[in-house]
This record gives C-alpha cells, sequence and structure tokens, in this order.
C-alpha cells in the first residue's frame, strides 16, 4: 500500500541549534579559515558556538554556508565532507528521539513531523512503495549558488544518521540528482554505495524497505515517549522564541546602511509592539535573550557590512550606529569580533 508523509514544514527558512554553524567553523577552521571569517556577517560571537541552547535564524546559517563555500569551494566533494560529520548527537534531542525509536521506519516518521528541529535546508517527503521507500529531496527554494552544496550536505547527513542509527553503513537502492555529474562522483558513490545518476529531473535516493521494519539497535519505548514529549516543547518554545526576536531584530535594523544617530529604546519598542516594557522583558528574556544583545546583533551587522561596503572612516560608521563617541564604538566591536575596526576593514580588504 503507497503512503506519502511531506515535512512538518513548508521550507527552510525555520529557527535552528548553533550545532550545524559551530560544526562547520570547526570543520573551515582545520584548514586554516579564522572563525571570524567563517562569521562574517551573521552577528555571532565565537563563545555563541559553545552555547547548547542558542537558537539562531535559519539565514544566519546560510551565511555560514555561504562563507564556507567561498573559503573552500574549490575543496572536491565539500558537502559531502561537512554531511558526514553531521552524526546523532549533533542533533541532541531531536536526534535521541531517532536512536530510541522501535523501527528506522518510526524515526523517519519522527524525523519529517519534527523536521524543523533538524539543520536541513532540503526537505524531503517520504513515500513508501510496494518494493521501494523512496525519499524525494527538494531543493527547488534554496538559493542556486549554494544549491548544491546543500543538497550534497543534506542528503549525505541523512545518510549518515540513517547508518548510525542501524549501527552499519546503509547502501541505498538508487540516489538521483538533479545536478550535473561532478568530477567528485565516486566520492557520492562512496556514500550511497548504489551508482548514482545525475542531470535528472529530481533528487532522490531509495532503500530496500525491509529495512524500516528492522528493529534499531537502541530502541526504548519509554526513552522515545519521554523525547517525544521533549521535542514537542521544543517546537514550541522555539517557535514563540524567534517570534519575539525576530519582531525586535526588525524594529531595531533601519532602512539601507543609513544607521541610527540613535537606536531606538527598549520603551519604544515595546510600545511598538503593543506590549509594556516589562512585559517585552520578560518575553525576551523566556527566549533566552535581552534588547541589549539583539541591539548588539544589529549593530555589529550593520558595523561590518559599513566597514567592508563602504569609505565611511571608523568615526562616521560609530555616529550612524548611535555611539557618542568612537572610544566605544571601537570597544564595542573588538568585544564582538576580537579585531578593531580598523583592522577588520584591512583584512576584507585584503581577501577582497
Amino acid at each position: 500500500m503507497e503512503r506519502v508523509q511531506d515535512p512538518g514544514i513548508r521550507d527552510w527558512n525555520f529557527p535552528r541549534g548553533i550545532a550545524s554553524v559551530a560544526l562547520m567553523v570547526g570543520y573551515a577552521g582545520e584548514y586554516g579559515v579564522p572563525t571570524g571569517r567563517m562569521l562574517a556577517g551573521t552577528g555571532l560571537s565565537e563563545p555563541v558556538l559553545r552555547d547548547p541552547d542558542a537558537q539562531i535564524d535559519a539565514h544566519i546559517e546560510l551565511t555560514v554556508v555561504r562563507n564556507l563555500v567561498g573559503e573552500l569551494g574549490d575543496r572536491p566533494a565539500l558537502g559531502v565532507e561537512i554531511g558526514r560529520r553531521y552524526r546523532i548527537t549533533t542533533f541532541g534531542i531531536f536526534g535521541f528521539a531517532c536512536v530510541s525509536s522501535p523501527t528506522l521506519g518510526e524515526a523517519i516518521s519522527f524525523a519529517l513531523r519534527y523536521l524543523e528541529l533538524s539543520f536541513t535546508f532540503s526537505l524531503p517527503v517520504a513515500e513508501w512503495r510496494e518494493g521501494e521507500f523512496i525519499a524525494w529531496v527538494h531543493d527547488e527554494l534554496i538559493p542556486a549558488d549554494v544549491r548544491q552544496f546543500l543538497v550534497e550536505r543534506d542528503v549525505t547527513a541523512m545518510h549518515q544518521v540513517m547508518s548510525d542509527l542501524l549501527g552499519r553503513h546503509l547502501p541505498l537502492a538508487r540516489a538521483e540528482f538533479r545536478f550535473p555529474e561532478p568530477d567528485y562522483a565516486d566520492r557520492i558513490e562512496a556514500v550511497t554505495v548504489v551508482r548514482p545518476r545525475f542531470g535528472q529531473p529530481r533528487n532522490l535516493f531509495a532503500i530496500d524497505p525491509a529495512v524500516l521494519d528492522q528493529p534499531l539497535p537502541q530502541a526504548n519505548q519509554q526513552t522515545w515517549a519521554m523525547c517525544l514529549a521533549q521535542c514537542r516543547e521544543l517546537v514550541h518554545r522555539r517557535r514563540a522564541r524567534t517570534g519575539i526576536a525576530a519582531e525586535v531584530r526588525e524594529l531595531l535594523v533601519p532602512g539601507g546602511t543609513e544607521g541610527f544617530s540613535g537606536p531606538p529604546g527598549i520603551d519604544s519598542v515595546a510600545s511598538n509592539l503593543n506590549m509594556s516594557t516589562r512585559t517585552l522583558r520578560r518575553h525576551l528574556d523566556a527566549a533566552g535573550t535581552s534588547y541589549r544583545a539583539l541591539l548588539d546583533e544589529v549593530r555589529r551587522a550593520l558595523a561590518e557590512e559599513m566597514l567592508s561596503a563602504t569609505p565611511l572612516s571608523v568615526s562616521d560608521v560609530a555616529i550612524r550606529l548611535g555611539y557618542a563617541e568612537s572610544s566605544t564604538f571601537i570597544y564595542a566591536f573588538k568585544r564582538w569580533t576580537g579585531a578593531t575596526p580598523a583592522a577588520y576593514r584591512r583584512e576584507r580588504a585584503v581577501r577582497r
């Protein structure tokens, strides 16, 4: 009997944890790419990479992906190399729920329902057919400049996790990709086992459906039920947190790169959101952030943009960010990035 299961989300623009970004930054560091270059344009600082509770917007991870491809995109099979590093432990409670699932089929169904707890940009749709299980991997919504990298990364990561769940390398029955055959096709075949087909109408991978019914080595019904409850709660909290943080950021970001001579205070932001300042503080605290932290994120992103893309002096940048004195801005910028504004600008100029 045929059955189709869509993911619980419609696009990749969902909030996510920091682990995926930390993984990519760590990989790049092994090849000499400084953390600052990997985090350029994100508003993130290095300490947040070690915060297991940190949560970011999907576009921030996308910026890190672009930085990675920009730095190391000439490495063959970069997406495959990165994808193989995504293990069960990378996904926190989401991964633990998969491990404790009764079977691989149950784990896949769970993963699709709670896909927003993953780091994927490619959206899988599962189809159970007579004699075959197919995962259609949609990439239409992924920006073209990083589409092939992310399909390679995400498909490899999905395969790696399934292999981890089974405790052995999972051979695929079929693997097809929309992008042309790359020079490193053998590296992809090392993952899929079956020879992939390229230049196809859709991305997909298929496995023997008999594998789906095999009990997982670490299946535990009680643990699974507990993990399901925690995942439901995490999704609820993440949606709520992202909502208020995103709304505050939107109110803090001025149009263009003109900056603001004086950023809106928390009272003004609260008023725009039709709530009291006390209520806003409480919501932000529940979201694991604060008005000050969000203002710092916005200021850092604007500062990096103005220092990289405009001839404005450090003093002018400071004024546009609402600082009364350049020295205050320089101190803040060094706290965010580990470099002075002048040093940051020189490094960016050398890279161009």
